[in-house]
């Protein structure tokens, strides 16, 4: 029964990639069709009209095997190194500072979303406390 979940949540999933792409498509929009159909399924959960239960376990699935996702994309690299050669040093440190900047930007963003949290939580508590006390 655990697979059948996982199964029908990654093609939930996937129903948010097609649905972006096909958005990109039609609107003609400069980013590519996946990022439009991650922002559907953002604002979808954010606005609670797609429960996370709905794409929880698909998701955890998909993220464990997200290494092996990656391997056409340096087969790729690797077929055009030839563009590369020259410019080995460069793309070392281009891609030592993105990973730099990556990790910098999500851990302040982790940071902001947690203090947020916690205040939302404190406020929750505090009212809860206080229709109590009243009561």
């Amino acid at each position: 029964m655990k697979i059948i979940t996982i199964v029908i949540q990654i093609g939930f999933l996937y129903v948010f990639y097609f649905a972006g792409s096909l958005l990109q498509n039609l609107m003609d929009l400069p980013i590519p069709g996946s990022i439009v159909g991650l922002l559907l399924l953002f604002a979808s959960l954010l606005l609670k009209i797609c429960p996370i239960q709905w794409v929880e376990k698909g998701s955890v699935f998909l993220l464990k095997y997200l290494p092996l996702l990656f391997v056409p994309a340096t087969a790729g690299v690797m077929k055009y190194f030839d563009l590369f050669g020259g410019y080995t040093v460069w793309l070392f440190v281009v891609t030592i500072i993105s990973t730099l900047l990556v990790m910098i930007f999500a851990g302040h963003t982790s940071r902001l979303l947690a203090r947020y949290g916690g205040k939302r939580k404190e406020k929750a508590e505090c009212h809860k406390h206080l229709s109590e006390s009243s009561s």
